[in-house]
């Protein structure tokens, strides 16, 4: 049985940083991309960031580009999303995703979604 499990999330202040993680169980992350994807309450879910099989492509939507970092690390059973210089827009509950194949993209499609980890952001 597959399990994507996310932790790290948590409340902290404009400007500081959280790590997600996102460990695995059934499958192992090395030959697939992976995404993170966060869902604000009463908005549609949204990519955030990908990564390729091979770590050599990576994707950041515009609005967290330069703030945030996805990686997985050489276990390959882990994946993680460091979120640094958080605003007040990015509060949402962050999903991490594996997906069918090794890239990610148009006709690709996500295989497995964790259920979820919460980041707030306040002063």
């Amino acid at each position: 049985q597959v399990h994507l499990v996310e932790s790290g999330g948590g409340l902290v202040q404009p400007g500081g940083s959280l790590r997600l993680s996102c460990a695995a169980s059934g499958v192992s992350l090395r030959d697939y991309a992976i995404g993170w994807f966060r869902q604000a309450a009463g908005k549609e879910r949204e990519v955030v960031a990908c990564i390729s099989d091979s770590d050599e492509r990576t994707f950041y939507e515009d609005y967290v580009a330069g703030r945030f970092t996805i990686a997985r690390d050489s276990t390959t059973t882990t994946a993680y999303l460091q979120m640094n210089d958080l605003k007040f827009e990015d509060p949402a509950d962050y999903y991490c995703a594996k997906y069918w194949y090794r890239d990610y993209g148009p006709g690709t499609g996500i295989q497995y979604w964790g259920k979820g980890n919460l980041v707030a952001v306040s002063s």
